[in-house]
């Protein structure tokens, strides 16, 4: 297989769900993650992510190197990620929104799982200003949770809550309130040898914030998880994290000023030396065979991105 020494994809999860969801496709389950890490361990060199980002400016980065990194906190990370990880003796990096910990849902679970218990066959949000949705089959729930997450993403913080809130009392059915990590079981999970980085607090998009609240989002993050885990906590992931639209050269400084070695968006692409180590870049990896999967990775090894100026 090819080289690349000089650079590193890392990969982006979210969920790792116990079995399929039609309504949460781009997620894997436990059967998909399975084969995935088996087929890492047997063609590429998982390391750590920060043993990786400093060996690769060290140039020190073993070939068809590749970090695993999961986005927002949820409990099936430690339920069932976790496990398969071990099985396979691999590391991941875990960024936690801390506002979430502890009984908390963010608001795109909300509108999911809301849309999810809507009885049919038409969801009527029009006094909302979110239109009608028909819900009728699985593919109309899916349309329907993709629309509204679209709307709401950019609003600010409070209207967002504000609107999924109002779509869950609207629809009227009790929600799992279960869905992200509990303090204890974030513990568990850094005691397990996994690395615990910061993912702001209420997980806004930067972008679209004053610089206060930026500032606590991003430092605020860092001191919960300190507090937590006892231990510094060095690494940040942005919210939704495409350069220049979900944040600014503003965020970057202010990540580089809270203290974080590192910190990871959405850009697609490989992580390489010249890149700034504020702004790596990540793959996702939403594929259905081990052969798929395994030439999305060595892809993006082709695929520079262009960073935030």
């Amino acid at each position: 297989m090819l080289g690349f020494s000089d650079r590193l994809a890392i990969l982006m999860y979210h969920r790792v769900l116990p079995q399929p969801d039609a309504l949460r496709a781009w997620d894997v389950d436990a059967h998909a993650f399975t084969w995935q890490m088996a087929t890492l361990r047997r063609y590429f060199n998982v390391l750590p992510l920060r043993e990786a980002v400093n060996r690769l400016r060290s140039r020190t980065l073993p070939s068809r190197a590749v970090c695993i990194t999961f986005d927002d906190g949820y409990a099936d990370n430690l339920d069932v990620a976790l496990p398969i990880l071990q099985n396979h003796g691999l590391h991941a990096t875990f960024f936690i929104a801390t506002g979430y910990l502890d009984g908390g849902r963010m608001w795109n679970d909300t509108v999911i799982e809301a849309v999810a218990r809507a009885p049919g066959p038409v969801l009527d949000l029009e006094s909302l200003g979110l239109a009608r949705h028909a819900v009728a089959t699985v593919n109309e729930r899916v349309q329907a949770i993709k629309s509204l997450l679209g709307q709401l993403k950019y609003l600010p913080p409070p209207e967002r809550a504000h609107k999924s809130a109002a779509i869950a009392e609207r629809v009227g059915q009790r929600l799992p309130d279960n869905l992200m990590m509990t303090t204890a079981q974030l513990r568990a999970l850094h005691q397990s040898g996994m690395e615990i980085g910061a993912h702001t607090v209420q997980h806004p998009i930067l972008a679209r914030v004053a610089d206060d609240e930026a500032q606590q989002e991003i430092a605020g993050s860092r001191e919960r998880l300190r507090d937590l885990l006892g231990s510094e906590v060095t690494t940040f992931a942005y919210p939704n994290g495409r350069p220049g639209q979900d944040y600014t050269a503003r965020d970057v400084e202010l990540v580089r000023r809270a203290g974080f070695d590192l910190a990871v968006s959405t850009a697609w692409g490989y992580a390489s030396a010249r890149m700034d180590v504020h702004q790596l870049a990540r793959i996702a990896p939403w594929d259905n065979t081990p052969a798929r999967f395994a030439l999305r990775i060595v892809r993006s090894y082709f695929s520079a991105v262009a960073q935030l100026q």
